[in-house]
């Protein structure tokens, strides 16, 4: 007989108590219980995080990544990708794209088994062709999933999708009528049917930026064609922080359309991989292909886009196509300007204060999640994890900026009494000849261990006693003589986080105006940063005080509400407050509509400081590529009446990496976030 222990019952209980929590996580992530099984999406949200949320896996053949054909060389602005799987409707597809009538390349991914060509002849004006042969899964829409992971939608702004469609199911269905064949050709007809529809198509999008689709007449439907794809939809939108209302669903069936590159590009955010698609088995309903064709009706119109069909569009031309052309320049309409922070670098005060060698990515690497789904760590792809006092890391990121249409940096610059801090990367750019516009924010606030700002537990003050206040304007006036630095009618943009922090700001404010005019500068345009008193804004009443502005810092100055805590099985060690980032954006758009004179607007990428604070963050639920392109959008359509150097739009931020507020590529979104930005900025 096994003799019995203490010690052993407390093992034996300690196992059965770790069995007893892996099955209420499970049961809790996909409804499954141990030693059942049930039948799941592949895109199952818990089973999607098991696999490890997609970070590991490209979702491409990594044989792209080496493939001759890539990268395009001068890419055009129009792209058009073409699914083969019935490779005798090739020639035809390839024939209608001689409507075209601007400049374009051309994707095509061959799952026929069969050995495809493309011919030029007839096709004056396609510039670049890639063809890959690829696995038939997913039907046409895991292949088009993989060209967008691979970035190489990533220079275009218009997307033309075709692909072989014969849909013999559909002659026996009960609610469409015609026959595939039909279909394929009402398709075709509306959308490429001969250079004066395509002329219309692109006129449209030309002239109305919110025209996210375009599809053949009768062919963008509703609800009653959720059939088995709502359940999975819902599952695959989660990834984006995104609810699915079932009443507005309004998708172009058939995956034949027109479209603003963005839609596409965003769906990289889903981090989609072969493990997401079902196995090819015939099925005309309830995949994850089909989930996803309803996906992008519902992400078209959340990033503030319309959906329409070809017999709704505007008669008359009007020109705006030449737009798409290859050669036709390209200026962007509104200046966005994102917050810049220089903390990618060790200095001798932060190795005192948190550890020799402590940069941001310190604490960006350290977080944990703090609820089921939740992004962290955030950590970047492309940019890896950089030091700023390296010229090329700085000169990757203007280029990137330059490429999405952003105008500026605007850097924090932190001042303490005459001492500067985080100050090299800007210093070296003064430096350098980096093609890269920027201003400065003094950023007068207190620095915490807390990260909050606040006056409790100081690691360095402002003590405006020591060195006044006035003296600042020297210290940065340097920067504002150098040509790269951002004006408004030749006039410096110089931003101040807390003016109300200075006894007298309105005195200081008066000296720095003498003393720039005194050193050549000229005229100074002083916003304040829009926050509460609290935090010693100014307010509403900023001309008051000698001021000529106010931008923008959310999630400053907006109202907080709750985010669905009890759909996210939090931690139990959360002790911080989750909010609704769609709330926010929406308090926020419906300020726009008021906008006064001298107030300039501010986007929030995300907020999420749980890399600084762990257990007590301030995380907003919600973030995606999507929504952030509908504030986006608004905030530049209110203020497009303004001259055109008054449109300044700032967002937070480029590079928060600590607070989830990143602009850069990151390794779930990718560029999706700078694509929203460039979607506007040049749309």
């Amino acid at each position: 007989m096994r003799k019995i222990t203490v010690a052993g019952v407390r093992r034996r209980a300690a196992r059965y108590s770790m069995i007893a929590k892996s099955g209420v996580i499970t049961y809790l992530e996909d409804g499954t219980l141990p030693g059942r099984s049930r039948s799941v999406s592949p895109v199952d949200f818990g089973a999607w995080l098991r696999r490890g949320a997609g970070r590991k896996a490209s979702g491409h053949p990594d044989s792209w990544r080496v493939d001759p054909q890539l990268p395009l060389e001068s890419p055009a602005k129009i792209a058009v990708v073409v699914h083969v799987f019935y490779a005798d409707l090739l020639p035809e597809l390839l024939a209608s794209l001689a409507a075209l009538p601007v400049e374009f390349d051309l994707v095509v991914t061959n799952a026929s088994g069969e050995t495809v060509t493309v011919p030029r002849d007839g096709l004056p004006r396609l510039r670049n062709v890639v063809l890959f042969d690829v696995e038939n899964r997913g039907r046409d829409i895991f292949p088009l999933v993989q060209v967008v992971n691979a970035g190489i939608l990533d220079p275009y702004e218009l997307v033309l999708k075709l692909h072989t469609k014969k849909s013999a199911w559909r002659e026996e269905h009960a609610e469409l009528s015609g026959s595939g064949g039909e279909w394929k050709d009402q398709f075709l007809s509306s959308l490429v049917g001969g250079q004066d529809e395509v002329t219309a198509i692109l006129d449209a999008f030309a002239d109305d930026p919110n025209l996210g689709l375009v599809t053949a007449p009768g062919n963008i439907v509703g609800k009653e064609f959720w059939g088995a794809d709502e359940q999975i939809t819902r599952e695959l939108l989660r990834r984006l922080e995104l609810d699915v209302d079932h009443d507005a669903l309004r998708f172009a069936a058939g995956s034949m359309y027109w479209v603003r590159a963005f839609v596409l590009q965003g769906l990289r955010a889903l981090n989609l991989t072969a493990d997401d698609f079902d196995d090819e088995a015939g099925q005309i309903d309830g995949t994850t292909a089909h989930a996803i064709e309803r996906s992008i009706g519902i992400l078209t119109e959340e990033a503030g886009l319309t959906l329409t069909e070809t017999d709704t569009l505007p008669a008359a031309p009007t020109g705006g196509w030449e737009r798409y052309r290859f050669a036709a320049p390209r200026t962007p309409g509104v200046r966005f300007v994102p917050f810049y922070l220089g903390q990618f670098h060790p200095t001798p005060e932060n190795d005192v204060w948190w550890g020799k060698g402590f940069t941001e990515w310190t604490n960006v690497t350290a977080a944990r999640p703090v609820y089921r789904g939740h992004h962290q760590p955030k950590l970047p792809s492309e940019l890896g994890f950089y030091d700023l006092r390296l010229d090329e890391i700085r000169e990757a990121q203007a280029r990137l900026a330059r490429e999405h249409g952003i105008a500026a940096f605007m850097y924090y610059y932190y001042w303490f009494a005459g001492q500067r801090l985080l100050s090299e990367p800007i210093e070296r750019l003064l430096a350098s000849d980096t093609p890269m516009p920027f201003c400065i924010m003094w950023a007068n606030e207190n620095w915490t261990r807390r990260w909050d700002g606040r006056s409790s537990d100081i690691l360095i003050g402002q003590d405006y006693d020591l060195v006044p206040a006035e003296s600042f304007i020297d210290d940065v006036m340097p920067f504002l003589k150098d040509p790269r630095y951002l004006r408004v009618g030749g006039r410096p943009v110089l931003a101040v986080y807390r003016p109300a922090q200075m006894d007298d700001f309105d005195a200081v404010l008066e000296t720095w105006r003498r003393r720039a005019r005194e050193e050549g500068v000229g005229e100074l345009l002083v916003l304040a940063v829009a926050v509460a008193e609290e935090f010693d804004g100014i307010g509403a009443n900023f001309r008051e005080h000698g001021l000529d502005g106010t931008l923008g810092f959310p999630p400053h100055n907006l109202p907080w509400a709750p985010g669905p805590a009890e759909k996210l099985a939090l931690q139990p060690q959360f002790r911080g407050n989750l909010m609704s980032y769609g709330a926010l954006a929406e308090a926020a758009r419906t300020r726009l509509r008021t906008l006064a004179d001298g107030v300039n607007p501010g986007v929030m990428v995300n907020f999420d400081n749980t890399a600084r604070r762990q257990w007590r963050p301030d995380v907003w639920y919600g973030s995606n590529p999507y929504t952030f392109r509908r504030w986006v959008a608004q905030a530049a359509a209110a203020v497009m009446h303004r001259p055109p150097e008054e449109r300044l739009v700032f967002i937070n931020a480029w590079n928060e990496w600590a607070e989830g507020a990143i602009l850069e590529p990151t390794d779930r979104a990718g560029r999706t976030y700078l694509q929203a930005v460039r979607d506007v900025a040049f749309g």
